[in-house]
């Protein structure tokens, strides 16, 4: 994926390793493991001045400022995220366990947040999402992705095993390997020599968009509604970039295609609503649909409907819609619109906005 971001930082490498909006020719991949052994990049050493990146974080949550010195001699685990990630969202319940289990053996924690969309630069998001997630670790707000650039990382969300001597000793990018990433960590944590090591490894009780996907049944890949990396965008006419258009939706989609309808302005990372009423249509295979979205204008509200198969979604509804799909968009986030409830098989969805000035980002799966 690419997002200018003012500097250039290369993100080619799409954020997910999972479900990730990964197609070939408009194609699903496949499993998330087969998806995983294609992406994962080689293990990378380090040089053991990643750390001192640290300094050029734009604020901390959660603590003051970290530096490398402070940390010398710990067994530390960086984890990169953006709050808007479905992958990361679904990772951070192991994190936060292994922030609670191994506290007492000399485990440093630290969430490192560089942002995708132009709209989590917002410190205030930041620490909204820190609130909400339950997140009592360090955090460091990498707005400028200097910390990112100094780890030369690629990947949300992205693991870094950091050793008592300062050296990257392992990493992970994306979901899963959870074992091993806990295993590795016990490792560092015998050789620090501190402590005792806790053995055997978390459990969590994830809910909500944190439960993990049903990887059996996702046929969905993450897709943008922006002009820049948008795909299979179905409205006749295709998209009129930086302009107020007035669109249709076609009367039947095909798996995996969206549309608009209703006048938008569709921008770069973005589809804006420029009237009160309009709507956004997809037709998908998988358990869990999420949109990422939030109003254009900061203290505003947009309110919104789901429909499944042109009814309302009942007890398929999603953590953010009743049972009858009505929700409102109060900030920018992830929304979960579909939580399928039974057989899991191939809908259409459609979500009308009742309000002007909707922004939608991206869609994703799980």
């Amino acid at each position: 994926m690419f997002r200018d971001f003012g500097e250039s930082v290369d993100q080619d490498r799409r954020r997910l390793i999972g479900v990730a909006a990964l197609t070939i020719a408009g194609g699903w991949l496949g499993t998330r493991g087969a998806v995983q052994r294609m992406m994962a990049a080689p293990f990378r050493p380090g040089a053991g001045g990643e750390l001192q990146s640290l300094d050029r974080a734009t604020e901390w949550v959660n603590a003051g400022r970290l530096s490398e010195a402070e940390l010398r001699g710990k067994v530390v685990l960086i984890n990169f995220w953006t709050y808007t990630c479905i992958n990361w969202l679904r990772q951070v319940p192991y994190v936060r366990a292994w922030a609670d289990k191994y506290r007492e053996q000399g485990l440093v924690v630290i969430g490192v947040h560089s942002p995708e969309f132009s709209f989590e630069k917002r410190p205030a998001g930041v620490r909204q999402a820190v609130k909400e997630r339950q997140i009592s670790y360090p955090v460091a707000i990498d707005s400028d992705h200097a910390i990112w650039r100094g780890f030369a990382n690629q990947y949300w969300p992205a693991l870094y095993f950091i050793d008592a001597k300062g050296q990257i000793r392992h990493q992970h990018f994306g979901e899963g390997q959870y074992e091993q990433s806990e295993v590795k960590l016990q490792q560092l944590l015998a050789e620090a020599g501190a402590r005792p090591v806790t053995p055997g490894l978390v459990a969590v009780n994830a809910a909500g968009p944190e439960m993990a996907a049903d990887w059996t049944h996702l046929k969905s890949p993450e897709n943008y509604l922006g002009y820049a990396r948008t795909t299979q965008f179905a409205s006749p006419g295709g998209v009129v970039a930086d302009a107020p258009h007035t669109y249709a939706a076609p009367s039947r989609l095909r798996l995996n295609e969206w549309a608009l309808s209703g006048e938008w302005v569709v921008q770069r990372e973005a589809a804006l609503l420029r009237r009160q009423t309009g709507a956004i249509a997809c037709r998908f295979h998988a358990r869990d649909v999420h949109l990422v979205m939030g109003p254009a204008a900061r203290g505003t509200s947009v309110r919104f409907r789901v429909l499944i198969d042109g009814a309302a979604p009942g007890p398929s509804h999603g953590t953010d819609v009743d049972d009858q799909g009505h929700g409102i968009v109060t900030d920018g986030r992830l929304y979960q619109l579909v939580r399928q409830s039974s057989t899991i098989t191939e809908r259409r969805l459609d979500i009308e906005f009742l309000d002007e000035g909707i922004q939608a980002f991206a869609f994703t799966f799980g």
